[in-house]
């Protein structure tokens, strides 16, 4: 680090650099905050946390016994050791709790007066955040295991629905009812998430081993199904046009929209181009104890081919050399 500053304040070196190493160092170095602690209202484990947009103060929480809980993620006791406190719970005791395990919750993008939350109980709830009532609930045949809102949607107030069946639903928060549904899977939807750029575009995750993009005005739908090979086997690979060898059990859109990051249980993370489809062969997870995701920013970067000054090419960013490494090749 002393070399990178010395070189930075002799103009030797691009100050990026210097940003993207010490970017990397404090990820190398992540731990757990041991200053701030939540307090412990979920009598089992904590399925799905989420953080409203608008303020980053206040948090919600669902847990496998069904209990929602708000938390207010602000010091205001101004103390450097404190617990962030829950300011209200959608209790065992509350008419309307979830039977069953909650697998998502989520805020509704634009204001924190409305949330959602979805479980093993075959609903979906619409939540009124001041009086902690429903406002609306959509019934599902089968165990819902994933829902999203999209964050930048102006034209419609669709949530996305994965279920145990292999259909997407999309219901419409306006109308209160199931407006239609994706079809294209052939097993359960395991993750669904809107892009952050495009309001009309939704990514899939299926135990069918694979995932996709939808623009949902489509009358077919389906945009692209991810082929980790890039369509370089024969369509008689039983791999062929599947985005793992395995589950897809999450997915997630990088905060521009630009690529998308899945995982499944196939002990692997793939990052794609959401544009066109291709895997980008940058993220690889060789280790079987790998269930964290976290983004680090401006990983590669094009640099000039030294044969054509009108070409680029991608470079591992220098700053990532010494802690990017992958130990196992694609098959």
């Amino acid at each position: 680090m002393l070399g990178f500053l010395s070189a930075r304040q002799a103009g030797l070196e691009d100050p990026l650099r210097l940003r993207r190493a010490e970017s990397t160092r404090r990820v190398l170095g992540l731990e757990l905050n041991k200053d701030r602690d939540v307090e412990r209202i979920h009598c089992s484990g904590v399925n799905t946390l989420d953080i409203e947009p608008v303020e980053g103060r206040y948090m919600l929480s669902g847990g496998s016994d069904g209990v929602i809980v708000l938390y207010d993620l602000e010091n205001s006791s101004r103390q450097p050791y404190y617990t962030c406190k829950a300011v209200c719970s959608v209790g065992r005791s509350h008419p309307d709790v979830h039977k069953y395990s909650v697998e998502t919750v989520q805020w509704y993008p634009h204001d924190t007066g409305m949330f959602t939350s979805s479980s093993f109980d075959k609903t979906l709830k619409v939540w009124d955040t001041n009086t902690l009532q429903i406002a609306d609930v959509f019934n599902f045949e089968e165990t819902v295991y994933s829902h999203h809102m999209s964050p930048v949607a102006t034209k419609h107030c669709l949530v996305a629905v994965g279920t145990r069946g292999p259909k997407v639903q999309l219901c419409d928060l306006k109308s209160g009812s199931c407006s239609h549904i994706l079809q294209g899977h052939r097993q359960e939807i395991l993750a669904v998430s809107w892009s952050p750029r495009y309001e009309y575009i939704l990514a899939t995750a299926s135990a069918d081993s694979r995932a996709k993009l939808w623009d949902v005005r489509r009358a077919s739908g389906c945009l692209i199904t991810l082929d980790q090979h890039n369509g370089k086997k024969s369509q008689a690979v039983e791999s062929a046009n599947t985005a793992h060898n395995g589950k897809v059990n999450g997915l997630c859109f990088t905060s521009d929209g630009l690529h998308l990051l899945t995982v499944g249980t196939d002990n692997r993370m793939r990052l794609w181009n959401s544009s066109n489809g291709e895997n980008t062969l940058e993220l690889y997870s060789g280790s079987r104890d790998c269930n964290i995701l976290a983004w680090v920013p401006s990983l590669c970067e094009s640099v000039p081919d030294a044969d054509d000054e009108t070409s680029t090419r991608s470079q591992l960013n220098p700053a990532f050399e010494d802690a990017w490494s992958s130990s196992d090749e694609e098959g």
